[in-house]
């Protein structure tokens, strides 16, 4: 074993825990406003659209940010950008908590907007631990990492708890004081694969080149269907659950919170299978199963184990998808490149949890308390991704024709 394997193999392991803490933890606070988003609602007495634009605004950020996040990892690597990020947005969630003691609508929307800054940390840990791990393991070891997406578990579950039993201000404080102590942890503990070198390239070039495969965006499409339906009932569900089911605010956080957490046990399994047998046929089940638990739920099935069960089970088979697709981004995509691949798929992913909630505002039928309109384009959407999946992906690395592993 030559000696850069060996260092492989010693720090493979806490590298991709590490990544996947600093991951879930700026989850939690991209997040920290959707799991208060009845709290504003009642407070500022916001419209069902201006509640939806409050909880997907955000994700914009966090969304687009990840195209610039990955290039950047590319040159200076996971290490320095995970520890910036984590500083940087540490400020602006005490910010949000400064706009909701204000009342302010606006600020909370200026506010939220840069707090999207932590949603880019994903761009950063794909490629990041990409490095530390052989092809064949490329799938398990971005599903692991991608678990931290739970992160926005814990904001749907901990937030509104942690509002009542310390405060509004103060559960602002804890968010922002973790993300400066896994910041720090992360320079100490964090190291860049010794299998990783910085790219001398510019930012711009590069994302140009990677915008010119063919493979980035057919992937990018997919995972802005996988990963933004997951995203867009995570920021969306508590609102979801008061409007159709009342339930309260701590209610709506924990289902929510048992939803995530499906999608996010889902997630490795899904970059795991993809490792035995391909990212073709998980992508396959995993947009089938949308389209069906998708018009599940549009028919409203009773609390709380028919509709309980429906969601868990619509967030695994999204869960499914969001680590299967990148599975086939780390086969598809060349080594050199995949950063900033990552950042565009990964941007594509965001965008695509940032419009569903305004769809699902702006075709609520408040008189039946029904998302049937919503729900019944997602059954669409979900269909023409698994139709694509399918028949419309480039098969070799690159983009190419040639042929590949499916």
């Amino acid at each position: 074993m030559s000696d850069q394997q060996q260092a492989l193999a010693a720090g493979r392991g806490r590298n991709l825990a590490l990544a996947t803490l600093a991951f879930a933890v700026s989850f939690w606070a991209w997040n920290v406003i959707a799991p208060l988003g009845v709290r504003y609602a009642d407070q500022l007495d916001l419209s069902s659209g201006q509640k939806s634009l409050l909880v997907a605004t955000p994700v914009l950020v966090g969304s687009v940010g990840r195209i610039l996040a990955g290039a950047l990892t590319d040159r200076y690597g996971g290490r320095v950008m995970f520890t910036v990020l984590l500083l940087i947005s540490a400020p602006f969630v005490l910010l949000v908590a400064f706009a909701g003691d204000q009342g302010s609508y606006a600020l909370l929307l200026v506010f939220g907007f840069f707090l999207g800054i932590a949603g880019t940390t994903f761009a950063v840990g794909i490629p990041f631990v990409n490095a530390w791990f052989d092809k064949p393991r490329r799938g398990f070891a971005t599903g692991v990492f991608g678990a931290g997406m739970g992160g926005t578990a814990l904001s749907a579950f901990f937030t509104p708890r942690f509002v009542d039993w310390f405060g509004y201000g103060a559960t602002h404080g804890i968010v922002a004081a973790v993300l400066v102590a896994v910041a720090a942890l992360s320079w100490i503990g964090m190291r860049d694969s010794p299998a990783w070198a910085p790219s001398s390239d510019s930012v711009v070039p590069k994302l140009v080149a990677a915008a010119k495969l063919p493979v980035t965006w057919q992937l990018s499409f997919l995972y802005a269907v996988a990963f933004g339906g997951f995203v867009a009932f995570s920021t969306y569900l508590p609102t979801y659950l008061k409007d159709v089911y009342d339930f309260d605010l701590s209610a709506a956080g924990t289902r929510t919170a048992g939803f995530a957490v499906a999608a996010v046990a889902a997630r490795p399994l899904g970059g795991v299978l993809s490792d035995k047998v391909g990212p073709k046929v998980i992508t396959a089940v995993s947009f089938a199963g949308t389209v069906v638990m998708a018009g599940v739920v549009a028919l409203q099935p009773e609390p709380e184990i028919p509709a309980g069960a429906s969601f868990v089970l619509l967030a695994i088979f999204l869960g499914l998808g969001t680590g299967s697709i990148f599975a086939w981004v780390a086969q598809l995509a060349p080594a050199e490149r995949v950063g900033s691949v990552t950042g565009i798929v990964g941007a594509a992913g965001g965008l695509g949890g940032f419009f569903p909630p305004l769809v699902m505002g702006a075709t609520y039928n408040e008189q039946d308390h029904s998302y049937t309109i919503g729900l019944g384009l997602l059954m669409l959407v979900a269909l023409a991704a698994l139709v694509f999946s399918q028949w419309g992906i480039s098969r070799s690395r690159g983009g190419s024709p040639s042929a590949s592993r499916p």
